[in-house]
């Protein structure tokens, strides 16, 4: 699985972060990007949950 952020979405909230650091880190100014590119197995389900809480819906998996 492979997980991308919409930086013209991402508005900060910083949600994807907190639930998600090993996938997810913010930006000097605050906004969301993948770390890795390919999504560990064990941390799938927990990508799955940020982006159905991301407040922007900027985030996507494929």
């Amino acid at each position: 699985m492979k997980a991308a952020v919409d930086e013209d979405r991402c508005r900060g909230h910083g949600v994807c972060n907190a639930l998600c650091p090993e996938v997810f880190t913010l930006t000097d100014d605050g906004y969301a990007e993948v770390r890795v590119p390919q999504v560990p197995a064990e941390f799938e389900e927990t990508v799955r949950t940020a982006v159905g809480q991301c407040p922007e819906r900027a985030i996507t998996v494929s």
